[in-house]
């Protein structure tokens, strides 16, 4: 038995680029940083904050969504496969890349309001896109449950009046 699964959160390094084919497919790719903090040891010892930079490559349902609404910058959850191809450079030296393959691609925001495309902020509503389906409304990321019904919100968790979303 064998898995080949990635999870990745990070930040988009620059705004993807998107490739159309004469077949109509197209295929998105950006760049994604995660970081692992710094630390200091007990001895003293700093060992400084490392990010590692992962090519992403988004293909088919998801290509669409990425287009519109991915960018520089954007806090993302990627879930896919990672894969290594090689190929021969001008010079014919053989050159190797390792890819993350995206099956899933969500927005993920750690409390700050990142601008949209269209220059607005995010007000906490995550936006998530996986094969086969548009983009939807995911649950609001500040603490409160959308109900099925026509009735007012309901918090998850209350610590003051400050968290009364009007």
């Amino acid at each position: 038995m064998s898995l080949n699964k990635v999870i990745l959160i990070g930040n988009v390094g620059r705004d993807p680029e998107v490739r159309y084919f004469d077949s109509g497919a197209a295929v998105a790719n950006f760049p994604l940083a995660t970081s692992e903090r710094g630390y200091t040891l007990a001895n003293g010892t700093v060992v400084p904050e490392r990010t590692e930079w992962h090519n992403v490559v988004v293909r088919r349902d998801l290509v669409p969504f990425v287009e519109k609404w991915v960018k520089k910058g954007s806090g993302l959850y990627v879930e896919g496969k990672i894969r290594t191809r090689n190929y021969d450079d001008q010079a014919g030296v053989k050159r190797y890349v390792t890819e993350i393959h995206a099956d899933r691609v969500e927005f993920y925001s750690t409390g700050t309001a990142p601008a949209n495309r269209e220059g607005a902020t995010n007000t906490g509503t995550t936006m998530t896109s996986q094969p086969g389906g548009q983009p939807q409304t995911a649950q609001p990321a500040t603490g409160y449950q959308q109900p099925a019904s026509g009735q007012p919100d309901t918090p998850l968790e209350s610590n003051s009046a400050d968290d009364l979303p009007f």
